[in-house]
């Protein structure tokens, strides 16, 4: 089996995101995430991914009720800094009163002691990042949380986190057509020996070849109506890369998802992919990627496929862009 390092941690080389279970991706089947859950320990996965915002909180408790019989079985990562707020709408708030609290009530969610990795979720831009991380580091003194890891940041952010306490990990979306990491951070996760954790690492579905009308496939609720990739104008154009991407999936064996994660795993050793689903077959297939194998000339082929450059649209509409710290870069 491959694994990967996470702080003193070693897990499987592709994790389990959990959002979809709860959040974001229309309506939720409580039954089908019991199975998946229960179903991904069995398959391999020993790497969990969730956070205090997806579901308002619904996620760890699924999980917590889930999978309390088998905590020892996997690392627990989970985030805080970004919840509901007074009048129930998201909220980022990074203020170290808040980010206890928020420890508090997701061990109890989590039905757990301790949570194995614990997030910031976004940099509050009211809150100096140090100070922030200076609370959480408290948290590990008091051992309610191992290590410490961040989210969303540019390498300048990344790296005040870790001089206030060592970051075992930060989180980013991280695909073919999501490349904003590659300007610095993850050199900085290589310099400073901290794992990168890619969510979104099949560009919402779009990498699996499965989604080939937002408009009609997708529920009102679903979160993709909202960026512009998935727009009525940019998504067909962006579906004209996806012709000669399943041919290189053909080529070399493999379903389209499994080249996407195939690609993360070949470009550093220190990515760490956690494609997120609620479907058990989907989850399936994902862990499947760690069988296949790209040779440097294939990677290289899909470098020059998908890309900042050929990809059609930005990232996040315009409000969602506020939230994500872009000191050093631009959206892509």
């Amino acid at each position: 089996m491959h694994t990967r390092k996470i702080g003193h941690f070693e897990v499987n080389a592709i994790g389990l995101g959990c959002m979809s279970m709860s959040h974001a991706y229309g309506t939720p089947d409580l039954a089908e995430a019991e199975a998946t859950l229960l179903k991904a320990l069995d398959t391999g996965y020993n790497f969990l991914d969730t956070a205090a915002l997806y579901g308002f909180g619904k996620n760890e408790e699924l999980i917590g009720r889930v999978l309390q019989h088998r905590r020892k079985e996997f690392v627990l990562a989970s985030k805080c800094g970004m919840f509901k707020g007074p009048d129930g709408k998201r909220l980022i708030d990074a203020r170290p009163a808040t980010l206890r609290q928020t420890c508090e009530e997701a061990l109890l969610r989590l039905n757990t002691d301790v949570i194995d990795l614990y997030y910031l979720h976004r940099r509050d831009f009211k809150v100096p990042v140090e100070e922030s991380i200076g609370a959480m580091s408290r948290l590990v003194e008091e051992g309610k949380v191992q290590t410490l890891g961040i989210s969303e940041v540019s390498a300048s952010t990344l790296r005040k986190a870790h001089a206030v306490h060592p970051m075992a990990a930060v989180q980013t979306e991280y695909s073919l057509w999501s490349r904003n990491a590659e300007i610095a951070v993850l050199d900085t996760c290589r310099e400073l020996n901290i794992a990168f954790v890619a969510f979104s690492p099949l560009a919402r579905s779009y990498l699996t070849g499965k989604l080939t009308d937002p408009k009609t496939q997708l529920e009102a609720a679903d979160i993709r109506h909202h960026m512009p990739r998935f727009n009525a104008e940019n998504y067909p154009k962006n579906l004209v890369l996806l012709t000669e991407y399943l041919n290189i999936a053909n080529a070399v064996g493999c379903t389209m998802a499994q080249l996407a994660l195939a690609w993360l795993l070949a470009k550093a050793p220190y990515i760490i992919p956690i494609p997120g689903t609620r479907h058990v077959a989907f989850m399936e297939e994902n862990f499947g990627a760690l069988d296949v194998s790209l040779d440097p000339n294939t990677v290289a082929r899909l470098d020059d496929l998908i890309n900042k450059e050929t990809v059609v649209g930005p990232r996040y509409n315009a409000v969602s862009q506020e939230e994500i710290d872009t000191e050093q870069f631009p959206l892509m």
